[in-house]
């Protein structure tokens, strides 16, 4: 198009601590409206703030996985503001000195290249309110204050993204890492995690940014990604149509798969921060912080890299295994001591991903444990089982939670693998099925593969494949 978009990510992630930043309150989800609410929260005079120290523990950790230089001197900050959800009518927030600054996330662009997306900051800060709105517009709407001071970490992007694409790609990326690292599980339908787009275009080649315009409330990565390519598209279709730009903030409205605006530039807001007199600034010593990047897990793209080399999975199978830490480790511990990493893989990515999906489970509470997922290989791998069979017990592990050896012996499902039990059927399907073997006889090869499915269905699966192939060959051959 001639065109290229520059665009920003402003991320908010929810930190998973049981107390609000800067009160007692819990921070547990679903609970009635206003019940996890203080004078602290509510913004009632003479209360005072006192900061979290897991909340900024958790801040830093993230700081540290986003390559970030944490700060040893950050302050915290009034944003003022008219808040409907924040009874205070400021934020506390943080904006000169915030506690992690110039890191960067590593994607893979439209060729598979590795790019390093800037951060500009990640700085620790508190939650709004919930605004419930009536359904008639005319209606009355309603605030939930138990979100209100909930910690929040604002991930602010360098403008080095320059597709939907690599947008989508890097807020994977972020997601992965904040699960990883453990300070949240960054559930969108719980708000825990929210996204502010920021795009302008430019013809290629040009150095001076565009006019940026904003784009509000994404609820979904996928939206995110359909919002920036209407985006990007109208602001082509502007310049080019010979219109003109202006600053503003924009909305995406799903049912239209469009942008529609919001608010122009002139109806921007001067915060006026200023440092929050309630709050002491935050000073670290060096040995702290590098006492918590001591917690530093493997981080995704590491240990993707190390599957991709220890365990000889493909790129697909490791990029898809390392999007959860929680299947990573299901995984490991699967494949620990077992000589075919690749075939477990590949049932985790098919039958078990199909189990969970279609359950809605948490991993952590999948009834198949890792060692009975082994165990079902190893019996498989021993003969005693054909593949076929090893779904059906898979299955009924899965419904009742007993092992694979428990199942088999239990069913009766251990593999024939006596020659002269599968002649016997081999020579009853050739009787029953002449007109098949007269077509082999004819060049016809799926005719074997009926016959081969008829002596399995006979054995109800139990059959040694491999010997029934071999049985069934030498048979048709002396039968010629």
């Amino acid at each position: 198009m001639n065109y290229e978009a520059v665009i920003g990510l402003e991320i908010h992630v929810q930190l998973n601590t049981k107390t609000k930043t800067f009160c007692g309150c819990s921070t547990s989800f679903g609970e009635e409206p206003n019940t996890h609410t203080c004078p602290v929260c509510l913004g009632l005079p003479g209360a005072l703030p006192v900061l979290n120290r897991e909340a900024l523990h958790k801040a830093i950790l993230a700081g540290l996985a986003l390559n970030c230089e944490v700060a040893e001197y950050s302050v915290f900050a009034r944003k003022n503001y008219f808040y409907p959800d924040l009874p205070k009518a400021y934020q506390i927030s943080q904006y000169e000195y915030p506690i992690n600054k110039g890191g960067y996330v590593v994607i893979k662009d439209a060729n598979g290249k590795e790019k390093r997306i800037g951060i500009t900051r990640a700085h620790l800060e508190e939650d709004a309110g919930k605004l419930i709105h009536d359904e008639d517009p005319k209606g009355p709407s309603y605030v939930d204050l138990n979100r209100c001071g909930t910690p929040l970490l604002e991930i602010v992007s360098e403008p080095d993204i320059r597709t939907p694409d690599e947008a989508y790609n890097f807020l994977h990326a972020i997601k992965e890492i904040m699960q990883y690292v453990g300070v949240s599980e960054c559930n969108m339908e719980k708000g825990e995690l929210r996204v502010d787009v920021n795009i302008s275009v430019r013809p290629y080649g040009q150095k001076e940014m565009g006019i940026k315009h904003e784009i509000k409330n994404m609820n979904s990565f996928a939206n995110v990604k359909r919002a920036l390519e209407y985006e990007m598209k109208r602001q082509v279709r502007v310049l080019r149509t010979g219109g003109t730009l202006k600053q503003e903030t924009r909305l995406f409205d799903q049912s239209k798969n469009a942008t529609v605006p919001m608010r122009t530039k002139e109806e921007a807001h001067d915060y006026r921060y200023f440092p929050d007199p309630d709050l002491v600034p935050v000073i670290l010593k060096k040995e702290e912080i590098e006492e918590i990047r001591k917690e530093l897990p493997e981080l995704p793209m590491a240990k993707r890299k190390r599957f991709i080399e220890e365990y000889k999975l493909t790129e697909y199978d490791a990029v898809n295994i390392c999007s959860s830490k929680k299947l990573a480790d299901y995984f490991e511990n699967a494949v620990r001591n077992y000589k075919n990493p690749k075939k477990i893989a590949n049932w985790i990515l098919s039958e078990m991903m199909r189990v969970i999906k279609e359950g809605e489970i948490d991993i952590e509470d999948f009834i198949v444990k890792p060692e009975m997922l082994r165990e079902l290989f190893e019996i498989m791998d021993s003969g005693l089982i054909s593949g076929k069979i090893a779904k059906e017990v898979y299955d009924e592990m899965v419904k009742t939670g007993k092992r694979a050896s428990a199942i088999v012996k239990e069913k009766g499902l251990k593999q024939v693998v006596d020659e002269d039990e599968i002649g016997k059927v081999v020579e009853e399907v050739l009787k029953e099925n002449a007109d098949a073997v007269e077509d082999i006889k004819k060049g016809k090869k799926n005719a074997f593969g009926f016959l081969m499915g008829q002596i399995m269905k006979k054995t109800k699966g139990k059959a040694n494949p491999k010997l029934a192939n071999e049985i069934l060959n030498k048979r048709l051959f002396q039968s010629q």
